[in-house]
């Protein structure tokens, strides 16, 4: 059996086909659904899903949003989402990179609302450099 997989941003459906397995970015941690799961609606945080067909793994960047699963299918909807194979490697490096040295900066200010702001933005980042294929140092 297989999981019917839809990815909806505002703009576009990012993703609309079957699946044997997804991994969430929900705001608790890293959530694994699998045909048969229990029926469950969470939130999802900035971050990286990851969509197995057959023995491939496809990464879209997601920018937070809902996930709903019921009856083998998944519906995504998200406030923005970006597919791997559309996300250029070095310019996602590159916002990476910039998106840190703010984040640094940032919480050396004292500025609360800047720093959120920053931190946003980093995640952000981050997720599409880590769906492009770049690795992150922790």
């Amino acid at each position: 059996m297989t999981l019917t997989v839809r990815v909806i941003a505002p703009d576009k459906t990012v993703w609309d086909s079957s699946a044997e397995e997804i991994i969430l970015p929900s705001t608790t941690g890293q959530l694994g659904i699998l045909s048969g799961h229990a029926p469950l609606l969470t939130a999802l945080d900035i971050g990286v899903m990851r969509v197995r067909t057959g023995k491939d793994w496809f990464p879209i960047a997601l920018m937070g949003g809902f996930a709903e699963v019921e009856s083998n299918e998944v519906t995504i909807l998200v406030n923005g989402a970006e597919r791997s194979d559309k996300i250029n490697l070095d310019a996602a490096r590159a916002e990476y990179t910039q998106a840190q040295e703010r984040y640094n900066q940032m919480q050396a200010s004292g500025n609360r609302q800047e720093q959120i702001q920053a931190t946003q933005a980093m995640k952000r980042a981050r997720a599409r450099f880590q769906a492009a294929g770049g690795m992150v140092q922790v």
